[in-house]
């Protein structure tokens, strides 16, 4: 396990660059954007997959900071492919702006995601998000060993006996369950982050990159949720694996405060 002393400075500055993300991401509001697409990706989907200038420079000033405060951490970024050192243990994953769809069409429903890894296992999140339980954009955070946190107050999911149907973030609408009602949010960190908070019940990725989800794993176990990835069957969430295997993970994710069979059995199939 990792030094708390460590984790408690690692997540301070986590939490100021998310902060710094988020401040960029607000100057943008209102302002035409320079935005590409990377139709590389999928010549069948064209503009499916937005950058805006916002995640260029967000990206490019986290990466400054963190190169003169931990030199020798490693960093996966969603805009910017950097070899990232095998030796070491701790590294940071960064989703600039994550739902940037819905930023550069200014729907606000978006993130700045940070997650900090420890020998490939979430340690740290810290997520800006431009909607939250307060009504108000801020900072979800936590450390392994802490408690989830909002704007440095303490979180404590609650959920009410009397609402039958609860909430769960899902790629496509399910109909007929009397269990949940789905939502899709259009990003990834700010389902953890509800998941986290107890807004959502539970949460469903398909193929989901690190920078995606590392913040949000951790502020959900942080909080007592259930993580499940799938390679060939569904298991329990224990860390990403190798720095080797970092930049190319994707698995089906779910996370969520139910019993697990419960998870497996409405959001595993």
């Amino acid at each position: 396990m990792a030094d708390q002393q460590d984790l408690a400075e690692i997540e301070r500055i986590a939490v100021e660059l998310a902060n710094v993300a988020g401040a960029e991401i607000t100057l943008a509001l209102g302002r035409i954007l320079d935005v590409r697409y990377k139709e590389e990706l999928d010549p069948d989907q064209p503009y499916r997959d937005p950058v805006s200038e916002v995640d260029d420079r967000v990206e490019k000033l986290i990466r400054g900071r963190l190169a003169e405060i931990f030199p020798s951490h490693g960093i996966i970024g969603e805009e910017m492919d950097e070899e990232l050192p095998q030796d070491s243990d701790y590294v940071w994953a960064i989703d600039p702006v994550d739902g940037t769809a819905n930023f550069v069409n200014g729907f606000p429903l978006f993130s700045a995601s940070i997650g900090v890894l420890h020998k490939g296992v979430p340690v740290v999140g810290a997520l800006w998000c431009a909607a939250s339980h307060a009504l108000r954009p801020g900072v979800y955070h936590g450390r392994q060993g802490g408690t989830l946190m909002f704007e440095n107050v303490e979180v404590e999911p609650r959920r009410n006996p009397l609402v039958r149907r609860r909430l769960v973030g899902m790629p496509q609408p399910v109909q007929g369950w009397g269990l949940w009602e789905t939502r899709k949010t259009g990003s990834a960190a700010i389902e953890c982050a509800f998941v986290a908070a107890g807004l959502l019940e539970a949460a469903r990725f398909n193929t989901p990159n690190i920078w995606d989800v590392a913040g949000g794993i951790a502020l959900a176990q942080i909080a007592g949720a259930r993580i499940f990835t799938r390679a060939e069957d569904w298991t329990a969430f224990t860390g990403f694996g190798a720095p080797a295997q970092l930049a190319r993970w994707k698995q089906p994710l779910i996370l969520g405060h139910a019993e697990p069979a419960l998870l497996l059995e409405h959001l595993g199939s």
